[in-house]
């Protein structure tokens, strides 16, 4: 191979390893994976799910990762990972103080509701906020709990059948907690308008232009080394016909 097209070579592999694909996230269980790569699909965005050591990794060409990352922002992926009860009051081998006890409680349960919540289909994203005052033991005014929600929902989701089930569901899981006391917020996602996928070019502009180059740099060689060994065997054929 001749220098010029060994250095043509070299920059074809150097351009298609620049095209190649980019990570979105990482260190992603298998569900949440499929999720996402779904996500970008239905959108008309190409997306890959690689499988890594650490757990899986979502991938996308590097002329759409901009669009891909709204795509998911507006999706609610990946999913926010939720601490259980179970993980909040797991023994660490140190006595807590009942403040600190009660604040773990308030937390553990703001976090089961926010995740049963985004069970619900069509919810993306849920916070709860618990209120629970502490009762004081020579009062006996009782100080009425409450509670927030905020809920991301897809476009089109029937909100107001959906906020009654909601409040309910809070306030059978907080003792003492009041109808009235919950208050529910619901926004709506921004539309993702589905986009079919076109077929992708073989190659960028750019790569195309110096597979040309390289191509016609090989028939140039060729054709001049057909020319050398020509122009070498013209003198033999003439010494030929001479003796004959």
């Amino acid at each position: 191979m001749t220098p010029l097209r060994s250095l043509l070579a070299l920059g074809l592999v150097a351009l298609l390893t620049a095209c190649g694909d980019q990570t979105l996230y990482a260190r992603l269980d298998e569900r949440q994976a499929n999720d996402m790569v779904s996500a970008l699909r239905l959108a008309g965005v190409p997306a890959q799910k690689v499988a890594r050591e650490d757990g899986f990794e979502v991938t996308t060409g590097e002329a759409d990762f901009a669009r891909a990352v709204q795509i998911l922002k507006a999706q609610g992926l990946p999913r926010e990972d939720f601490d259980s009860l179970g993980k909040v009051f797991k023994r660490e081998g140190f006595v807590s103080t009942p403040v600190e006890e009660r604040a773990r409680l308030m937390h553990a349960l703001s976090q089961e509701l926010s995740h049963t919540l985004t069970s619900i289909d069509g919810v993306l994203q849920a916070r709860v906020t618990l209120v629970v005052p502490e009762r004081h033991p020579l009062s006996d005014k009782v100080q009425p709990s409450s509670a927030s929600v905020m809920i991301k929902h897809r476009p089109g989701l029937n909100v107001e059948a959906l906020l009654p089930k909601v409040r309910a569901l809070v306030v059978n899981s907080v003792e003492g907690l009041p109808y009235d006391s919950v208050s529910v917020v619901a926004f709506a996602a921004e539309a993702t308008p589905a986009v079919p996928i076109a077929p992708e070019p073989a190659l960028p502009p750019v790569v195309l232009a110096l597979a040309l180059s390289l191509g016609g740099a090989s028939l140039a060689t060729a054709a001049w080394l057909a020319w050398r060994r020509r122009r070498a065997g013209a003198p033999l054929a003439l010494e030929g016909r001479a003796h004959e």
